[in-house]
């Protein structure tokens, strides 16, 4: 098939999705085109079969905020008819679902189907919001196809748009377990800790719903029974917070803040334990990817995490603000290497029998055929 992706392009887990499964669906040996404002972060510079069209923004005077919305429908309408695409795959339902359903009406013959997968705040939050609402509902009834990266996402999309629920097909997030894995070389650890110590990892956009003074809180309370260092990969607006929540508890020696990378693997393969203490998260690739690499992940019970960090087994989840909780948890686990080891194995393991590509991007395979043959016979 001929496809044509669309997603956010920048740090975060959608698009980080919706890269991987571009890059996977070309060694699969379909053609895949990336349609966006930009590089998508984790798409290589070139791949066979992947093809990346930038959404041009003109400046005009007229326009204070210029249309992006109606930019990327003209990019997406230009896109199908020059490279006759079978499908658009959009992820996050607004603007892009909004797009694309204007691009399939531009080029007016319905061949071009349109898939939609939901991710997170598009339903939750800006999705919610009375500006976006009623759009974000049109967008999604008016895609041929819909998924969600959880069954937590579904049902809140079917209880807050009144989407019929036999309309939405779960279809996990997955991750690449050849590249996510304990053994990676090369290992940074001796760069990043001295060889007594362990390391605590967090890995996110530093949005407020990650709670990042969380983090934090959590490692000090670590550090003054284990020694550890606690590496911060990412960026965000609270990043300014958590260095200063650092600062006052008296581990900003112990803490690194990394910034934005692009090969957040080498990092993860390096961890000994995983926080993600989330106010709100629809799937938690982060930790997925962290369980990938043989990391325990120590987090809330919120949203769709429960559907991938199984209690007790590959982790520990307990509430919202429970950072004495997950401190204690992180300090046993540390402690006991026979407990360490066997949580490192079970989420390897996990991350394999469930979420691996191999397992997941053929089932959008056959969604795609799917909805194709109804689309055809209907």
């Amino acid at each position: 098939m001929n496809i044509g992706i669309t997603c956010y392009p920048t740090y975060g887990g959608s698009g980080a999705v919706a890269t991987s499964l571009g890059i996977e669906l070309a060694r699969r040996g379909h053609e895949v085109h990336f349609i966006t404002y930009a590089h998508p972060f984790r798409l290589p510079h070139f791949l066979e079969r992947v093809y990346y069209h930038e959404v041009e923004m003109g400046e005009y005077p007229l326009f204070e905020h210029p249309p992006y919305c109606l930019a990327l429908a003209v990019a997406m309408h230009d896109a199908a008819r020059k490279h006759r695409l079978d499908l658009l795959h959009v992820h996050y339902a607004i603007p892009h679902a909004t797009s694309a359903w204007l691009a399939r009406a531009m080029l007016g013959d319905g061949r071009v189907k349109l898939v939609t997968t939901l991710h997170g705040t598009d339903i939750t939050l800006v999705g919610q919001h009375p500006s976006f609402r009623a759009i974000t509902r049109f967008s999604i009834l008016r895609s041929d196809g819909l998924t969600a990266v959880s069954q937590y996402l579904k049902d809140a999309t079917v209880a807050d748009f009144g989407v019929p629920a036999e309309r939405i097909e779960v279809i996990p997030n997955f991750v690449d377990t050849a590249e996510f894995r304990r053994d990676r070389q090369p290992c940074h650890r001796d760069v990043l800790a001295r060889p007594a110590e362990k390391i605590v990892m967090h890995v996110s956009n530093f949005r407020p719903v990650k709670r990042v003074t969380d983090v934090v809180e959590i490692f000090a309370r670590v550090q003054a029974r284990v020694p550890a260092r606690l590496i911060m990969v990412g960026d965000g607006p609270e990043r300014p917070r958590a260095a200063d929540s650092a600062e006052a508890l008296g581990v900003a020696d112990r803490v690194t803040f990394l910034g934005k990378h692009d090969s957040v693997a080498e990092l993860l393969s390096c961890a000994d334990v995983f926080l993600l203490p989330s106010e709100s998260e629809s799937f938690g690739l982060a930790a997925l990817e962290a369980m990938a690499c043989g990391v325990p992940v120590i987090g809330t019970r919120v949203g769709g995490v429960p559907e991938v960090v199984i209690d007790e087994r590959v982790g520990w989840l307990g509430s919202v603000g429970d950072v004495e909780g997950m401190a204690e948890v992180a300090v046993e686990l540390l402690r006991d290497q026979g407990r360490w080891h066997a949580a490192s194995a079970a989420a390897r393991a996990l991350a394999v029998e469930r979420f691996s590509a191999e397992g997941v991007v053929p089932v959008y395979e056959r969604y795609y055929q799917e909805i194709a043959e109804r689309s055809a016979g209907s």
